[in-house]
């Protein structure tokens, strides 16, 4: 099939063992004689061969896993001086840290899947395991909106809800004892699965609540997104130090998590410390609201979807 013409036709990719081709394989610029080694105008090497292993774990931990690395050096400056971060990023030193969103998949992700995994299971010193009663309860109910489903005296019912409810939600409960038992143990595993999909809810409404608080200060909503995630790292941080299964660091964890906002705060928006006060206690009964309202949504997905 001919090329387009307005697009010319790129070079065929060279084997390992053939000479550099006469134009760049990624956006077709011209290489002169004798051809560079990267390309003049995008920068790729002009010279392809297929990776080894040992570049795919040079291109996997190099930059971002070594000791005086991009990720160290952000992990210091979040967890040693709250706000800091975010002060860089915003005055637009970028180039010596990991990006915000970034940062925050590569430490929310693994914390996510440790809550996936001890929702259901025995891992070392830490046990997480749901009260799953021995038998189904003759009497249970779940009140949705106007509407509410569960067992009454072990017959289900389902009363103000849609016809397409009442069928997931006997799906869900109207079981045999046995079965019963199975779909209460998977509903912590389902809720911590969907943990995920709820920070996409949680993160923009905290920056929707800083904004709130702050609109004097003529911010974007993107900016007060980048300090959002930020903090949302540290959190994550400190929830991942309190699944370790120890009562003192976890208590040193819950501590820790308001002093730390509160701190940011202070460093990143400025201001007297008693505003700040006010101003955190503001976004954090709204958050707070908007936490209890998403983990409902995703506690009924788990039970009924």
């Amino acid at each position: 099939m001919a090329s387009h013409p307005l697009r010319p036709a790129m070079p065929p990719t060279p084997t390992p063992t053939e000479a550099p081709p006469a134009a760049c394989l990624n956006c077709g610029a011209a290489f002169g004689t004798p051809p560079p080694r990267f390309c003049p105008d995008c920068g790729q090497e002009s010279r392809v061969r297929a990776p080894t292993l040992m570049e795919f774990i040079q291109q996997f931990g190099g930059a971002y896993f070594a000791t005086e690395g991009a990720l160290w050096r952000t992990l210091k400056l979040l967890v040693l001086r709250p706000g800091e971060l975010t002060r860089q990023y915003l005055a637009g030193r970028r180039k010596h840290y990991v990006l915000p969103l970034r940062l925050y998949l590569s430490l929310s992700l693994p914390v996510l899947l440790a809550l996936r995994l001890l929702a259901g299971a025995d891992l070392g010193p830490v046990h997480v395991k749901a009260d799953v009663p021995a038998t189904r309860p003759a009497n249970m109910r779940i009140e949705l909106g106007g509407g509410s489903t569960g067992l009454k005296d072990g017959q289900f019912f389902c009363t103000g809800l849609p016809e397409w409810l009442c069928r997931r939600a006997q799906r869900r409960i109207d079981l045999e004892p046995a079965a019963f038992q199975r779909e209460v143990s998977g509903i912590g595993e389902r809720l911590a699965g969907n943990l995920g999909a709820g920070m996409f809810v949680l993160l923009p409404a905290f920056a929707l609540w800083l904004k709130l608080a702050y609109a004097g200060r003529r911010l974007r909503a993107t900016e007060h997104l980048v300090f959002a995630l930020h903090v949302h790292s540290a959190w994550f941080l400190l929830l991942g130090v309190s699944l370790l299964g120890l009562d003192l660091l976890t208590l040193a964890a819950m501590l820790a998590a308001p002093a730390y906002t509160w701190m940011a705060l202070r460093r990143v928006y400025g201001g007297r410390w008693w505003p700040t006060l006010l101003r955190a206690g503001l976004v954090s009964m709204l958050y707070g609201i908007t936490l209890t309202a998403t983990l409902l949504v995703l506690a009924l997905w788990a039970m009924l979807a």
